[in-house]
């Protein structure tokens, strides 16, 4: 019975432990209706990610918007008036999987986001966010949610020790404040790193191009030492039939589709090596 209570008493704490704004609320109400107008639940998902992606076109990058001090339970935070390049995809795809299922509203967004933010779809600590992408495609695979197609269109082994987040705690608010989550990070690095990854290598991409799909979950990965990905995006096909990146660029830019072919844009990043390639089913 004791059990039982605790289980419900942390329910409570967790379903306290909601951040956002009646902006966010807006913004959020905002998609679902453009969503209805447009009529574009019946299409594909891929094309339905990529029409809500656009429709972020012109949003600030907001940075550490999930860095907030490590508590007993991880906060649900929601941010949908300025986001990163991770938060940007992510609530892209909450958005295509929500109009998809005919879910609409603030309450099926929050639903679906801690579905696709946290391992399992369950949100307890900070250790259950799924922090490297790698583990995140992983997770959403196991569940059915999205296909790791990098593979299967000409994709090469990706041999990396994935370490970054314990080499680097400094680098990471909650590790700083709480440093007895660096062993349980550690552990799910070690998990990381019996897996086997695939990756498209940046010399490679120009003839595999034709194998990405409109909608497509794009991650760059990198050559930065113990790190599985540097950056995320959309796929979409821009008027000159080439794929581009829909992206949350950096600090001091907007939501964008870049100028440049994703094959251009990656030779213009040193530190960037090539892409994983995942299909939302």
């Amino acid at each position: 019975m004791r059990y039982f209570i605790v289980l419900f008493l942390f329910s409570i704490l967790l379903q306290a432990q909601e951040i956002y704004s009646e902006k966010d609320i807006e913004v959020c109400i905002s998609k679902y209706t453009f969503a209805i107008d447009n009529e574009i639940q019946q299409k594909p998902i891929g094309d339905v990610i990529a029409e809500i992606g656009r429709s972020f076109i012109g949003t600030d990058y907001a940075a550490s918007t999930l860095d907030r001090p490590a508590k007993e339970a991880e906060p649900l935070i929601i941010s949908l008036t300025g986001l990163d390049c991770y938060t940007f995809l992510e609530s892209a795809l909450v958005f295509g999987r929500t109009i998809k299922s005919n879910y609409f509203g603030f309450d099926a967004y929050k639903k679906e986001l801690v579905n696709i933010r946290y391992r399992d779809g369950k949100r307890t600590d900070y250790v259950s966010r799924l922090h490297y992408f790698i583990d995140w495609i992983y997770d959403m695979q196991k569940r059915g949610i999205v296909k790791d197609i990098t593979k299967e269109i000409g994709g090469i082994r990706y041999k990396k020790e994935i370490d970054f987040m314990s080499s680097n705690p400094k680098s990471y608010k909650q590790l700083r404040e709480n440093p007895t989550l660096i062993k349980k990070i550690k552990k799910i690095e070690q998990e990381i790193n019996k897996r086997e990854y695939y990756y498209i290598p940046e010399g490679n991409l120009a003839e595999l191009e034709n194998s990405i799909n409109e909608g497509d979950l794009i991650s760059i990965t990198t050559n930065i030492k113990g790190l599985d990905v540097s950056h995320v995006g959309i796929a979409v096909r821009n008027d000159d039939g080439r794929i581009h990146l829909l992206h949350s660029p950096n600090v001091g830019y907007k939501i964008q589709i870049t100028e440049k072919p994703l094959t251009d844009y990656l030779e213009d990043n040193k530190k960037q090596t090539g892409i994983i390639v995942v299909r939302p089913l």
